[in-house]
């Protein structure tokens, strides 16, 4: 047979045709699975060589590829005898892996088969894949780096995802798988190359939960690139994927089936659910899966599948397990959880289900466990749950009648059953009840039992401390130390009370003090615990148990040297270790069932500052009782401060209150004003628009004569009629001087009579426009006056309704009933009488800002109303003027008529002398158009006939 191959390796390196080397290769394939050494060590090179020279023809390279396939893979035949499966096993490993260490020995090898990959020839394509998913099984860092940094090298492989051959795509989810196992680099390149899209696309198409092997092999992929990969869980969130994942989990109420496919796509879509939600994660990351969960719905689904009927027992464990780490820590989803009911009749919630069968030791160990963790995660952080819980066992809430079943009451029964599983569960729960929670420890010592007919209630503290005493299982006493380790923590009343039954303190230095076996170890060193626990958070209130006695009897009975290592069994324990590690109480069988996750907290905790406190003397002791009064008083002063800073604040929130309102009334009152000013404004540029058309309307009537034109007459400014007075003036005088001269004197008193009949026209026209104007201004005053005396009015009626108001408030005030009253009818009467008194007030608030608005708009007509008043000021004071000036100008016009009459009355006389005397006189046009010379003949001539008279 080996000269057989090395003939077939012989033909594939030297033949020139490559129908006899395709021949070569196909036989080599046929001997490669029965002659795997020997194939491999002969004809790995030249196949190599053919995959590099032959890569037209697909035929080929398909049969190399399915030849190098068979030499590296794994995968045995069934023909495998029993006896020999073991020793062959190992040698194929062997083999695989030495093959697949020599084919990468040299990285171009990788390179080319991802180069291969690219071809879309089923016959290429698809050995490709599976060669490398084997390269990926056999050496899977050293195959993930070479692919890593070569160019494109995961971008070719994500394409794998998109082919339309179902065959290459499945496969190229495996090898995805293999791929993306343990490497982070890698993972985030395949997440950013859109894989969460395209996976949840496949298992969308493949039927969801209801879906095959395919839908299994993409939610191993999903988890691979999300575990332990913070960027990729971000992604993941940011991408909105997280609502795409709740059709996953609609699965009906008429269960048809649960196959086993569907049960194990089912467990790893919640495995998927709860790796985004890991405790282990970052809180900012987990709080937001969480948050995007509720908002989704995706939460209320699984509240659905879990108070479901019909739901295999591992898929409720799984489910009850998810919905715990979704709502841990987180308000609103606990919140929500502990509104869900059961569908039963009368319905339940969801935690007394669950409670009651985690009591009940008939279920199933791991759902019992899985709703122990469901239940601390309610509580974890919620100390709003915590008061719930505890509440149920206080004597005012629990249910008289008995006809419904608390989770208090539950958790009581379990605690005192005769199931020591039970006995454990319980006392963890009620331990995480009080987690961190001074409060509801102290509201837990309220609680009385009732524990046979006839004898008085025993409180819950001191039946713990009995069923101690009993010495009953290991897992009881254990689960109990934890509980009351847990109650006395940081809380000295607790510790008062449990000191206050002189039996305890003899019973717990009796159990620390005796040599007992191995078994017993754990039990006293928790003893031991939760004696120093006694001792540190002591408040020294007990005479008998003060911290110093407690110390001496623990040195005279037990030896400190002896209590400390007593106290050491508990973190040495074999179990303490493995309960630390995560919450989750997962354990493979009830005997396993010891530690609690937050009580190994404590334990750290406490330890050491318990060793110290016992070996501390009286002085220190003293001493630190000094530093921590200082510390208290350094404490309430702080408080005192806190108080006053958040006095302070609500000062300083009043104030910004204040200063928004003020800024919004400031922003009215400055609209307000930029109205005003926008009003004066109009008001101004009326005014000048009034003088501009009292100086156009002179001009206008003056443009029809020449006189006013002669003299220069301009009226469009109040200061030219004094100039045209003036030029009047000095008309006159010229006429004056100049009387003797008849003609041109004429002349001049007839322009100057038409001159002042036209000033006359212009000052009356000027007057009549003012009169106008100051009309129109009075009218506006009117309206102002009676938009003023309106707002008035509405002001007195919106303060006469206040009034009414407040009477009617005292009267509901009044009507609140008397304390004789029953208590369900005052609280609903105060609540409708609070809610009329908030409604009343309301009411009067608006009014009180409407007189406000009203009182402000008051002032501003009122501010508005004075503006016009000293408008209409300014405008008789210039109207006065103008009308002293016409007076004075129709004065001084009516002298010159008079002055003129005289004239004409002179002339006409000295005209009817000349007559008389037989002088022969002119006509009255001659004249005026005579020149001087015959003027002063004229008059010589009339001075000689009035010396003859």
């Amino acid at each position: 047979m080996l000269h057989q191959i090395q003939k077939l390796c012989d033909r594939v390196a030297s033949s020139t045709l490559l129908d006899d080397r395709r021949n070569a290769v196909r036989a080599l394939k046929s001997l490669s699975k029965k002659y795997r050494l020997e194939v491999g060590i002969q004809a790995m090179e030249h196949l190599i060589h053919v995959l590099q020279t032959d890569r037209s023809d697909s035929e080929i390279i398909g049969y190399a590829l399915d030849t190098l396939y068979n030499i590296i893979s794994n995968d045995e035949e069934e023909e495998v005898d029993d006896v020999e499966e073991e020793n062959s096993t190992r040698q194929s490993e062997d083999l695989g892996s030495q093959f697949t260490e020599i084919f990468i020995k040299q990285q171009e090898n990788v390179t080319l088969l991802l180069s291969l990959l690219e071809e879309f020839d089923f016959h290429v394509r698809w050995p490709g894949v599976k060669l490398l998913t084997s390269l990926l099984k056999q050496l899977g860092p050293q195959v993930q780096q070479i692919i890593l940094v070569s160019p494109m090298g995961v971008s070719r492989l994500m394409d794998l995802l998109a082919d339309s051959r179902e065959v290459i795509r499945n496969d190229g989810v495996l090898l995805l798988q293999a791929l993306t196992r343990s490497n982070g680099a890698i993972q985030k390149i395949v997440a950013f190359e859109n894989a969460f899209e395209r996976l949840l696309d496949i298992i969308t198409e493949e039927g969801n939960s209801d879906g095959g092997i395919v839908v299994e092999d993409c939610l191993i992929l999903l988890q691979n690139l999300l575990k332990n990969n913070n960027s990729n869980q971000n992604f993941f969130k940011e991408g909105s994927y997280i609502q795409s994942m709740k059709p996953w989990f609609e699965v009906g109420d008429e269960n048809s089936g649960w196959s086993a496919q569907k049960v194990t796509n089912l467990h790893l879509m919640l495995q998927l659910i709860r790796v985004l939600v890991s405790p282990t994660n970052p809180p900012g990351a987990t709080s937001s899966c969480q948050k995007a969960m509720f908002q989704c719905g995706l939460l209320q689904q699984l509240c659905t599948i879990l108070m479901a009927t019909g739901v295999p027992a591992d898929i409720l464990t799984e489910t009850i397990n998810t919905v715990s780490e979704v709502i841990r820590g987180y308000q609103v989803n606990q919140d929500y959880f502990a509104s869900v009911n059961a569908p039963s009749n009368p319905p339940r919630p969801a935690i007394v289900v669950l409670l009651m069968s985690m009591v009940n030791e008939r279920q199933p160990f791991v759902l019992r466990c899985a709703v122990l963790y469901c239940f601390q995660c309610f509580l974890y952080k919620n100390q709003k749950g915590q008061g719930e819980i505890v509440s149920t066992l206080l004597p005012s809430t629990i249910d008289a009648t008995g006809n419904s079943v608390s989770a208090g009451q539950l958790l009581c029964g379990g605690l005192f059953s005769t199931d020591s599983l039970s006995n454990w569960c319980a006392a963890v729960a009620l331990a995480h009840a009080l987690q961190e929670n001074a409060t509801q420890k102290e509201q837990l010592l309220r609680v009385q039992l009732a524990t046979s007919i006839g004898n008085p209630p025993v409180s819950l503290l001191q039946q713990c401390t009995n069923i101690l005493s009993q010495g009953s299982k290991i897992q009881t006493r254990v689960g109990l130390l934890m509980l009351l380790c847990t109650w006395l923590s940081n809380c000295p009343i607790a510790v008062t009370h449990f000191l206050h039954n002189s039996a305890n303190v003899p019973f717990l230095t009796g159990q620390i003090a005796e040599n007992l076996g191995e078994e017993e170890q754990l039990v006293q060193g928790l003893c031991a615990l939760l004696l120093g626990i006694t001792i540190y958070f002591n408040d020294n209130s007990l005479e008998s148990y003060m911290k110093e006695k407690l110390k001496q009897l623990i040195e005279k009975r037990i030896g400190k040297e002896n209590f400390i290592e007593k106290l050491g069994f508990i973190s040495k324990h074999e179990l303490y270790s493995r309960a630390s590690q995560k919450p989750q109480p997962n354990f493979p069988s009830p005997e396993y069932m010891i530690f609690d996750h937050e009580f190994t907290k404590l334990v750290k905790e406490l330890e050491g500052v318990i060793t110290k406190a016992i070996y501390k003397s009286s002085e220190e002791d003293k001493k630190e009782e000094e530093v921590k009064k200082t510390l208290e008083q350094h404490d309430s002063i702080v408080t005192h401060y806190k108080n006053m800073i958040r006095e302070q604040d609500l000062q300083l929130e009043e104030l910004k209150q204040q200063i928004s309102t003020l800024k919004c009334q400031n922003e009215q009152l400055q609209t307000a004003v930029t109205q005003q000013a926008s009003q004066i404004q109009q008001h101004k540029d009326q005014y000048n628009l009034l003088k501009v058309q009292l100086g156009k309307d002179n001009p206008h009537q003056g443009s029809y004569n020449d006189g006013a034109q002669m003299n220069g007459i301009q009226p469009e400014e109040i200061g030219r009629l004094q100039e045209e007075i003036e030029e009047l003036k000095s008309n006159q005088e010229l006429l004056q001087s100049q009387l003797a001269e008849k003609d041109s004197l004429i002349e001049n008193l007839r322009s100057t009579q038409t001159s002042p009949g036209t000033n006359e026209q212009s000052s009356v026209t000027a007057s009549a426009r003012d009169s106008e104007q100051i009309a129109e201004l009075k009218q506006e005053l009117v309206t102002l006056k009676s938009q003023l005396n309106s707002q008035s009015l509405e002001i007195t009626k919106l303060q006469t309704e206040k009034q009414e108001l407040l009477q009617k408030t005292e009267a509901f005030v009044k009507s609140v009933p008397v304390p004789g009253e029953s208590e369900a009818g005052m609280a609903t009467e105060t609540t409708d009488v609070e809610g009329r008194l908030s409604a009343l007030l309301q009411e009067t608030k608006e009014l009180k800002n409407e007189i406000k608005a009203l009182s402000e708009e008051r002032t501003a007509i009122k501010e508005q109303l004075n503006s016009s008043n000293s408008t209409i000021a300014i405008l008789q004071n210039e109207r006065n003027k103008l009308q002293v000036d016409i007076t004075d100008s129709k004065k001084e016009q009516d002298d010159l008529l008079v002055l003129l009459a005289d004239q004409d009355q002179k002339i006409l006389a000295l005209t009817n002398k000349l007559k008389e005397l037989g002088h022969p006189v002119e006509e009255e046009d001659e004249l005026e158009s005579g020149d001087q010379d015959d003027e002063d003949e004229e008059n010589e001539d009339d001075g000689k006939d009035q010396d003859d008279i």
